[in-house]
Protein backbone atom coordinates (compact mmCIF):
# COMPACT_ATOMS: atom_id res chain seq x y z
CA UNK A 1 0.00 0.00 0.00
CA UNK A 2 1.21 3.24 -0.81
CA UNK A 3 1.93 5.99 2.39
CA UNK A 4 0.34 8.87 2.28
CA UNK A 5 1.80 12.14 2.15
CA UNK A 6 -0.43 13.83 5.19
CA UNK A 7 2.21 16.45 5.62
CA UNK A 8 1.73 16.76 9.43
CA UNK A 9 0.44 20.65 9.64
CA UNK A 10 4.07 21.93 7.91
CA UNK A 11 2.41 22.81 4.83
CA UNK A 12 1.39 26.52 4.49
CA UNK A 13 -0.50 26.35 0.49
CA UNK A 14 -2.87 24.38 -1.28
CA UNK A 15 -3.97 22.53 -4.53
CA UNK A 16 -3.23 23.91 -7.72
CA UNK A 17 -4.23 23.21 -10.58
CA UNK A 18 -1.37 25.00 -12.16
CA UNK A 19 0.99 23.64 -10.49
CA UNK A 20 -0.52 19.48 -10.69
CA UNK A 21 -0.55 20.39 -14.06
CA UNK A 22 3.44 21.28 -14.50
CA UNK A 23 4.16 17.99 -11.82
CA UNK A 24 2.26 15.85 -14.82
CA UNK A 25 3.79 17.13 -17.48
CA UNK A 26 7.29 17.11 -16.48
CA UNK A 27 6.84 13.76 -14.96
CA UNK A 28 5.99 12.37 -18.58
CA UNK A 29 8.58 14.15 -20.32
CA UNK A 30 11.32 12.55 -17.47
CA UNK A 31 9.44 9.57 -17.90
CA UNK A 32 9.82 9.30 -21.63
CA UNK A 33 13.57 9.79 -21.77
CA UNK A 34 15.83 6.58 -21.49
CA UNK A 35 18.71 8.36 -19.97
CA UNK A 36 16.50 9.61 -16.99
CA UNK A 37 16.14 7.07 -14.47
CA UNK A 38 13.19 7.32 -11.52
CA UNK A 39 13.82 7.14 -7.85
CA UNK A 40 12.31 4.11 -5.95
CA UNK A 41 9.76 6.22 -3.46
CA UNK A 42 6.32 6.48 -2.74
CA UNK A 43 5.93 9.91 -1.55
CA UNK A 44 7.49 12.54 -3.63
CA UNK A 45 8.39 11.89 -7.65
CA UNK A 46 12.39 12.04 -7.78
CA UNK A 47 14.87 11.12 -10.95
CA UNK A 48 18.24 10.88 -11.39
CA UNK A 49 20.46 11.52 -14.61
CA UNK A 50 24.24 10.01 -14.36
CA UNK A 51 26.93 11.97 -16.24
CA UNK A 52 24.28 15.25 -16.88
CA UNK A 53 27.72 17.18 -16.82
CA UNK A 54 31.01 16.49 -18.17
CA UNK A 55 34.22 16.39 -16.63
CA UNK A 56 34.94 19.97 -18.18
CA UNK A 57 31.77 21.50 -16.98
CA UNK A 58 32.33 20.42 -13.78
CA UNK A 59 35.55 21.87 -13.67
CA UNK A 60 34.73 25.05 -15.13
CA UNK A 61 31.62 25.21 -12.46
CA UNK A 62 33.88 24.90 -9.39
CA UNK A 63 36.26 27.78 -10.63
CA UNK A 64 33.19 30.11 -11.42
CA UNK A 65 32.03 28.83 -7.75
CA UNK A 66 35.79 29.35 -5.91
CA UNK A 67 36.40 32.92 -7.49
CA UNK A 68 33.01 34.33 -6.42
CA UNK A 69 30.99 32.88 -3.27
CA UNK A 70 29.67 34.02 -0.55
CA UNK A 71 28.63 33.01 2.96
CA UNK A 72 25.28 31.06 2.25
CA UNK A 73 21.40 33.01 2.73
CA UNK A 74 18.06 31.98 4.34
CA UNK A 75 15.10 33.48 3.13
CA UNK A 76 13.66 33.74 7.10
CA UNK A 77 15.45 34.14 10.35
CA UNK A 78 17.31 30.88 12.01
CA UNK A 79 18.59 31.24 15.36
CA UNK A 80 20.96 27.86 14.65
CA UNK A 81 24.59 29.30 14.02
CA UNK A 82 24.97 25.73 12.53
CA UNK A 83 21.23 25.95 10.02
CA UNK A 84 23.33 26.39 6.66
CA UNK A 85 27.32 27.23 7.20
CA UNK A 86 28.27 26.80 3.25
CA UNK A 87 29.09 29.36 0.92
CA UNK A 88 26.95 30.29 -2.56
CA UNK A 89 27.56 31.68 -6.01
CA UNK A 90 25.00 33.27 -8.13
CA UNK A 91 26.62 32.41 -11.89
CA UNK A 92 25.98 34.87 -14.28
CA UNK A 93 23.21 33.20 -16.46
CA UNK A 94 24.31 35.08 -20.12
CA UNK A 95 27.51 33.81 -20.01
CA UNK A 96 27.65 31.47 -23.25
CA UNK A 97 28.68 28.13 -20.68
CA UNK A 98 26.24 28.87 -18.08
CA UNK A 99 23.54 29.58 -20.71
CA UNK A 100 23.96 26.48 -22.25
CA UNK A 101 23.76 24.33 -18.98
CA UNK A 102 20.75 26.30 -18.30
CA UNK A 103 18.92 25.63 -21.47
CA UNK A 104 20.07 21.86 -20.98
CA UNK A 105 18.30 21.41 -17.82
CA UNK A 106 15.04 23.36 -18.78
CA UNK A 107 14.95 21.19 -22.56
CA UNK A 108 15.16 18.15 -19.96
CA UNK A 109 12.36 18.84 -17.83
CA UNK A 110 10.70 20.86 -20.56
CA UNK A 111 9.98 24.19 -18.38
CA UNK A 112 10.56 27.15 -19.97
CA UNK A 113 13.84 28.41 -19.26
CA UNK A 114 12.73 32.19 -18.11
CA UNK A 115 10.94 30.03 -15.11
CA UNK A 116 14.19 29.27 -13.59
CA UNK A 117 16.32 31.22 -10.97
CA UNK A 118 19.84 31.82 -11.29
CA UNK A 119 21.91 28.91 -11.28
CA UNK A 120 23.27 29.14 -8.10
CA UNK A 121 26.39 26.86 -7.12
CA UNK A 122 27.33 25.91 -3.85
CA UNK A 123 30.52 24.86 -1.91
CA UNK A 124 30.78 23.00 1.23
CA UNK A 125 34.04 22.69 2.98
CA UNK A 126 34.71 20.03 5.69
CA UNK A 127 31.88 20.29 8.52
CA UNK A 128 29.47 22.71 6.45
CA UNK A 129 26.16 21.42 6.02
CA UNK A 130 22.33 22.92 5.29
CA UNK A 131 20.09 21.13 7.80
CA UNK A 132 16.97 19.83 6.88
CA UNK A 133 14.57 22.14 4.78
CA UNK A 134 12.11 22.13 1.59
CA UNK A 135 13.06 24.24 -1.52
CA UNK A 136 9.02 25.47 -2.12
CA UNK A 137 7.86 28.45 -0.19
CA UNK A 138 6.20 28.55 3.12
CA UNK A 139 2.84 30.61 1.48
CA UNK A 140 2.13 31.62 5.33
CA UNK A 141 5.80 33.64 5.85
CA UNK A 142 6.65 37.54 5.67
CA UNK A 143 8.36 36.56 2.19
CA UNK A 144 5.46 35.03 0.74
CA UNK A 145 3.85 38.16 -1.09
CA UNK A 146 7.69 38.77 -2.96
CA UNK A 147 7.70 35.34 -4.44
CA UNK A 148 4.21 35.71 -5.32
CA UNK A 149 5.70 39.03 -7.50
CA UNK A 150 8.41 37.48 -8.61
CA UNK A 151 7.11 34.05 -9.98
CA UNK A 152 5.59 32.42 -7.25
CA UNK A 153 6.14 29.06 -6.16
CA UNK A 154 8.52 26.96 -6.93
CA UNK A 155 7.57 23.39 -8.76
CA UNK A 156 10.73 21.27 -9.63
CA UNK A 157 14.05 21.89 -8.48
CA UNK A 158 17.41 20.50 -10.69
CA UNK A 159 20.84 19.75 -8.73
CA UNK A 160 24.34 18.63 -9.99
CA UNK A 161 26.92 17.07 -7.94
CA UNK A 162 30.10 18.50 -9.40
CA UNK A 163 32.90 16.34 -7.67
CA UNK A 164 33.45 12.85 -5.34
CA UNK A 165 32.98 14.04 -1.98
CA UNK A 166 35.32 11.00 0.20
CA UNK A 167 33.57 11.09 3.27
CA UNK A 168 29.93 12.77 3.82
CA UNK A 169 28.15 15.38 1.91
CA UNK A 170 25.36 13.23 0.92
CA UNK A 171 22.04 14.82 0.17
CA UNK A 172 18.79 12.84 2.94
CA UNK A 173 15.57 12.78 2.00
CA UNK A 174 14.37 12.06 5.64
CA UNK A 175 10.56 11.39 4.93
CA UNK A 176 11.26 9.83 1.19
CA UNK A 177 13.66 7.43 2.78
CA UNK A 178 16.58 7.96 0.28
CA UNK A 179 19.85 9.58 0.23
CA UNK A 180 22.15 10.66 -2.59
CA UNK A 181 26.07 10.27 -2.50
CA UNK A 182 28.02 13.24 -4.25
CA UNK A 183 29.01 11.57 -7.88
CA UNK A 184 30.38 13.88 -10.63
CA UNK A 185 28.32 14.49 -13.19
CA UNK A 186 25.18 13.43 -11.25
CA UNK A 187 21.42 15.03 -11.55
CA UNK A 188 18.84 14.86 -9.10
CA UNK A 189 16.06 16.18 -10.21
CA UNK A 190 12.41 16.23 -7.44
CA UNK A 191 9.08 17.75 -7.85
CA UNK A 192 8.35 20.36 -4.39
CA UNK A 193 4.80 19.58 -5.02
CA UNK A 194 2.31 16.62 -4.42
CA UNK A 195 0.12 15.41 -7.87
CA UNK A 196 -2.23 18.04 -6.67
CA UNK A 197 -0.18 21.22 -6.63
CA UNK A 198 0.20 21.01 -3.07
CA UNK A 199 3.72 21.90 -1.26
CA UNK A 200 4.97 18.48 -0.05
CA UNK A 201 6.30 17.96 3.06
CA UNK A 202 7.98 14.31 2.05
CA UNK A 203 10.38 16.90 -0.33
CA UNK A 204 12.57 17.72 3.11
CA UNK A 205 15.41 17.47 2.44
CA UNK A 206 19.42 18.08 4.11
CA UNK A 207 22.77 18.59 2.94
CA UNK A 208 24.49 16.54 5.21
CA UNK A 209 27.96 17.61 6.65
CA UNK A 210 30.96 17.15 4.71
CA UNK A 211 33.59 15.29 6.48
CA UNK A 212 36.66 14.90 4.16
CA UNK A 213 37.21 17.15 0.99
CA UNK A 214 35.24 19.50 -0.24
CA UNK A 215 31.37 19.15 -1.76
CA UNK A 216 30.75 21.69 -4.96
CA UNK A 217 27.04 21.40 -6.37
CA UNK A 218 25.16 23.49 -8.39
CA UNK A 219 20.81 23.58 -8.02
CA UNK A 220 18.66 25.17 -10.37
CA UNK A 221 14.70 25.90 -9.08
CA UNK A 222 11.87 26.50 -11.40
CA UNK A 223 8.62 28.53 -10.42
CA UNK A 224 5.69 28.43 -11.82
CA UNK A 225 5.57 31.52 -13.77
CA UNK A 226 8.07 33.27 -15.07
CA UNK A 227 10.62 34.32 -12.82
CA UNK A 228 11.22 37.85 -11.96
CA UNK A 229 14.88 39.16 -10.37
CA UNK A 230 14.30 41.63 -7.81
CA UNK A 231 15.58 42.48 -4.66
CA UNK A 232 14.72 40.22 -1.74
CA UNK A 233 15.74 40.62 1.76
CA UNK A 234 18.12 37.71 2.86
CA UNK A 235 19.63 36.54 6.31
CA UNK A 236 22.45 34.22 7.57
CA UNK A 237 22.12 31.70 9.61
CA UNK A 238 22.41 32.76 13.49
CA UNK A 239 19.70 35.88 12.78
CA UNK A 240 21.93 37.43 11.52
CA UNK A 241 20.59 40.04 8.82
CA UNK A 242 22.03 40.08 5.75
CA UNK A 243 22.45 43.12 2.85
CA UNK A 244 20.58 41.53 0.42
CA UNK A 245 20.38 39.67 -2.29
Amino acid sequence: MSKINKNEGRVSGGPSPARAKIGRDVSARLEANPAVKRAKVETAQMYTVPHFLSDAECDALIALIDSNSRPSTLLAVSEDPEYRTSHSSDLYRWSPDILAIDQRIANLLGIPEENAETLQGQRYAVDQQFRAHCDYFHESSAYWPKMKETGGQRTWTAMAYLNDVPEGGATWFPRAGIRFKPKRGLLVIWNNMTPDGTPNYDTLHEGMRVLEGMKYIVTKWFREEAWIKDYVQTYIAGGIENAGD
